[in-house]
């Protein structure tokens, strides 16, 4: 199930990241991307950085990964809430 939830991912991050200028026309610019990504082209790079990290995602959810991912992402939090004596 999860290679099938992995690769759906990974179909969507890839047909954002194709389709990024038809996304742009649908939804029109971020202003955040614009802010910090430039004046004309940071929403079609902000769609592709999306379309880019539900390509990483669906990855990691296929190979099983996601868990300790998650976990060395959160490692610096945790360690403060559960101390070692």
């Amino acid at each position: 199930m999860r290679i099938l939830l992995g690769l759906i991912i990974i179909t969507v991050g890839a047909l954002i990241v194709i389709k990024s200028e038809k996304i742009y026309n649908a939804f029109g610019p971020i202003g955040f991307f614009e802010k910090f990504f430039g004046t004309e082209g940071g929403s079609r790079l902000g769609y592709k950085l999306i379309g880019m990290l539900f390509i990483f995602i669906g990855a990691l959810i296929m190979t099983n990964m996601i868990g300790g991912f998650i976990e060395w992402i959160f490692s610096p939090l945790l360690k403060f809430s559960n101390p070692q004596y």
